[in-house]
C-alpha cells in the first residue's frame, strides 16, 4: 500500500512583510510591525531566545521587523531556507550547510517560506497535503506581543495575525494550510475570548507556552489559565506547545555548546506534561487535548512509566491522587499528542507511546526539516509498521487532533 499523504502538525510560516500593515486597523499601523531592509553583521543568540543584532554597512543584507520603533527580529538563513540551498531551484540538491545564522532577505529565501501558493508547490514534492504553521516574528506562542510596551496595540496585532492566518494564509482555495492562532498571553480572559472568536470560524489549534512561568506568567496550577482551558475543552481546540515556547532551553550550563540545548530540548516538554497530568488539568477538563510540537516522542514511554510509579508509590507523602485521581497515563492516551520529526526510536516504541497519540511533522523551513525527502524518510522509518498505524501516524491522528474534515 502506498504511503498515506502526510499532514504535518509542525511547520513554520515566515510572515510576509505586508501582514500587519494590511491587517491592522489603520490607526495602529505606524507603530505596528513593518519590514525594513538593512545590512547586518554577525548575530549572537542571547538568553530568552533573542538575538544580539548589529547593523554593519559591509554586512549581509537582511529584512528586519521593526515594531514600536525598535528592531525586533532579522530574517535568518537557518530559519528560512535560502535559495542558495537549492541550486537552480533543483530541490534534489538541497544543501543544509548554507542554512547558517546569518541575515537573509525575502528575495533570497525560498518563496515557499512566506507565500502560501509557493508553499503548496514545495509540499506537493514532499508528499504533504496538510500543514499546521507556527509563527516566526511573534515567536512560538506570541511572546513578541506579550513583551510589547503597548498592550492595546499588541492585542490588535494578535487579532490581525489571526485574521491573516485564517483568511489569507489558510485560504481554502489553496487547500493545504491549517490555521494555528496565537493569543494575548498577558490576559487569560482575553485569550479565552480570542480562542472562542477563532473557534467560531473553524480554528482548532492555538499556540501556548510549554512552561508559562519562564515567561513571568502564572503557572497552570494557579487556576489563572482555567478560562482558556475551558474554552479549548468546549470547542475542541488543541493547545499546541512548541519546544522553545518558554523562551528557554534546558542547557546544562551557561557555557554549554548550542547542541546540548537542541539535544535535550524535550526536557521542557516532559516537565510540561508532568504539570498537566499531576496538576489535574487533564482531569478537570476531560476533553482537553494538548500537543508537544517538535518535542519528539522517544522519551514518552519512560515518562509515563515514571509518572504512574510516582503516583502509586509516593502518594502517602505527595498526595498526588488528590488532583490526579486516576493513574497519570490514563489521561495521556488519546488526548496528548507527541509530535516528532526525527525519532525512529520512538516509533519502535509504538505500543507504549500509543499509536493514537503521535503525529509526524516536517518542520519546514527549519534545519530539522525532512523536506524535500519526507516521503522517503517516512518509508524507511515505518518499516514493519502496519498500514493502519502508518495512516494514523502520518495523517489520521492529525485529523483527529485538529478535527479536520478530511479522510
Amino acid at each position: 500500500m502506498e504511503l498515506p499523504k502526510i499532514i504535518s502538525v509542525d511547520d513554520h510560516v515566515v510572515e510576509p512583510p505586508h501582514v500587519w500593515q494590511t491587517w491592522l486597523p489603520e490607526k495602529y499601523r505606524e507603530k505596528g510591525p513593518r519590514s525594513e531592509r538593512k545590512r547586518w553583521g554577525a548575530f549572537r543568540l542571547k538568553k530568552g531566545a533573542k538575538y544580539e543584532m548589529t547593523e554593519d554597512p559591509e554586512g549581509e543584507w537582511g529584512d528586519a521587523w521593526i515594531y514600536e520603533d525598535k528592531v525586533i527580529y532579522v530574517q535568518k538563513k537557518f530559519v528560512a531556507i535560502p535559495k542558495a540551498a537549492t541550486s537552480g531551484d533543483d530541490v534534489s540538491t538541497f544543501d543544509k550547510t548554507v542554512m547558517t545564522m546569518t541575515a537573509v532577505t525575502y528575495d533570497d529565501m525560498r518563496p515557499g517560506c512566506y507565500d502560501a501558493k509557493e508553499r503548496k508547490k514545495d509540499f506537493e514534492v514532499n508528499w504533504v497535503d496538510g500543514s499546521l504553521p507556527f509563527p516566526t516574528f511573534p515567536r512560538f506562542c506570541g511572546q513578541t506581543f506579550k513583551e510589547a510596551d503597548d498592550h492595546d496595540l499588541a492585542l490588535a496585532c494578535v487579532k490581525a495575525y489571526n485574521d491573516w492566518m485564517v483568511e489569507e494564509w489558510c485560504d481554502p482555495s489553496i487547500g493545504i494550510n491549517i490555521p494555528l492562532c496565537i493569543i494575548p498571553l498577558w490576559d487569560a480572559e482575553l485569550a479565552a475570548q480570542e480562542i472562542q472568536r477563532n473557534a467560531a470560524r473553524g480554528v482548532r489549534a492555538v499556540c501556548f507556552s510549554e512552561l508559562p512561568t519562564r515567561l513571568d506568567l502564572p503557572s497552570v496550577h494557579t487556576g489563572y489559565w482555567d478560562p482558556m482551558f475551558a474554552v479549548c475543552d468546549d470547542t475542541g481546540t488543541t493547545v499546541c506547545m512548541h519546544v522553545g515556547s518558554s523562551s528557554t532551553d534546558p542547557f546544562s550550563s551557561k557555557d554549554a555548546p548550542p547542541g546540548v540545548g537542541s539535544m535535550v530540548g524535550f526536557n521542557n516538554s516532559m516537565a510540561s506534561l508532568g504539570d498537566y497530568l499531576f496538576g489535574g488539568i487533564m482531569h478537570r477538563f476531560p476533553k482537553l487535548k494538548i500537543a508537544y510540537s517538535e518535542g519528539q516522542i522517544g522519551w514518552l514511554p519512560y515518562a509515563l512509566e515514571r509518572a504512574d510509579t510516582v503516583w502509586k508509590e509516593h502518594n502517602a507523602w505527595q498526595n498526588s491522587k488528590r488532583l490526579c485521581p486516576e493513574p497519570p497515563s490514563t489521561y495521556y492516551y488519546d488526548r496528548v499528542f507527541g509530535c516528532f520529526t526525527w525519532d525512529r526510536h520512538g516509533v519502535k516504541s509504538l505500543d507504549e507511546v500509543g499509536e493514537n497519540n503521535i503525529c509526524f511533522e516536517t518542520d519546514y523551513p527549519h534545519t530539522d526539516t525532512t523536506w524535500p525527502n519526507s516521503k522517503d524518510y517516512c518509508e524507511q522509518m515505518l518499516v514493519g509498521v502496519d498500514d493502519e498505524q502508518r495512516y494514523k501516524i502520518l495523517r489520521g491522528n492529525a485529523i483527529r487532533m485538529l478535527e479536520l474534515d478530511r479522510v
